[in-house]
Order: C-alpha cells, then sequence, then structure tokens
C-alpha cells in the first residue's frame, strides 16, 4: 500500500513558505538582546502614537511655559526654548543612530539573502542546462524523432558564464 505524503510536501507554496520562515528564524537567532532591545525602541519610535506623544511633549512644553510667565510662575525655558530644542536634538540624534543600528542589521540581512538567491539561481542554470542537454541527447538517439539542428537549443546547452553576463551589464551601464 502507498501512503500519500502529507499535502504540505507537495506544495510547493508551503515549502517556500517554510523555507523563508526558517532562513528568517536563523536571521532572528543571530540577533542580541541589545540588538533586539534596540529594534523595539526603533519600532516604537516609528510608530504614529510616538509622533503624537512627542508633538504633545513640545506644544505642552511651549504652552507650560509661555503660561507660566503669564501667571508669574517661574519659567522653566525662555522662548526661543533653547532646553527643548536641546532635548529634541537629542531625542533626534538618539534616533538617528538607534534606526541606523537597525538599518545595517536589515542590509546585512538582505545582502545574505542576495547571496543564498544567487547562488540558487546559478545552480538552477546548471541544472537547467544540464537538462537541456540530456534533452538534446536523447533527441538526437530517438529513431522516432527526425534529427535536425536547433540554434536556439545549441545556445542553451552552453552554460551561463556570470562574468560575462557582470562584464556585460557593466558594459550597457557605460554607454
Amino acid at each position: 500500500m502507498v501512503t500519500k505524503p502529507p499535502d504540505s510536501e507537495l506544495d510547493p507554496i508551503a515549502q517556500n513558505t517554510e523555507t523563508m520562515l526558517a532562513f528568517h528564524e536563523h536571521e532572528m537567532d543571530k540577533v542580541s538582546r541589545h540588538q533586539q532591545f534596540l529594534e523595539y525602541v526603533s519600532d516604537v519610535i516609528g510608530s504614529p502614537t510616538f509622533l503624537a506623544a512627542a508633538i504633545f511633549f513640545v506644544v505642552m512644553w511651549i504652552v507650560a511655559n509661555l503660561l507660566a510667565r503669564q501667571y508669574h510662575y517661574k519659567n522653566i525655558d525662555l522662548p526661543p526654548f533653547p532646553i527643548l530644542q536641546g532635548i529634541v536634538g537629542l531625542a533626534a540624534l538618539l534616533t538617528t543612530i538607534v534606526v541606523l543600528i537597525k538599518q545595517n542589521r536589515l542590509g546585512k540581512m538582505e545582502e545574505r539573502r542576495a547571496h543564498l538567491e544567487l547562488q540558487v539561481n546559478l545552480l538552477t542554470e546548471q541544472k537547467v542546462t544540464k537538462l537541456i542537454n540530456l534533452i538534446e541527447e536523447l533527441r538526437h538517439d530517438l529513431p522516432m524523432i527526425k534529427d535536425r539542428y536547433d540554434a536556439e537549443a545549441a545556445a542553451y546547452q552552453v552554460p551561463t558564464d556570470p562574468e560575462s553576463v557582470l562584464k556585460a551589464l557593466d558594459d550597457r551601464k557605460e554607454t
């Protein structure tokens, strides 16, 4: 009795999704706790709620300092609000650093993904070339198929040289 494999083994979409999730999990396993914390901070800073809170803070700072002057309280920060400018400047510096740290990690992950994709594409090209060679060999060997020259098949039988493709791309960019 032949047993049927689970549907996920036959479904290429499910297989591809699992592979991508495994790649993502593998990359996330390499992230340190400090990096995870910084990325959490980056996500919070990048939220609409944080934008609203920052605007609310600035407006309340300005209003509180202007009202303090009217009601004869001591001002914390007189216009043009140098303390507020310092706080906003420090927040901008820290935000920039946190975002750059996250972008650097994501850039490295994207570079690894692109390298993996290139390796898979090169391997696929090699396999396809081999299959074309085998099919052409079979076509020549089968007596019931008329043997004829196929220029396109002959061109595809030659493995693609990545170096020549790169050179052609570079030459095209220069013109």
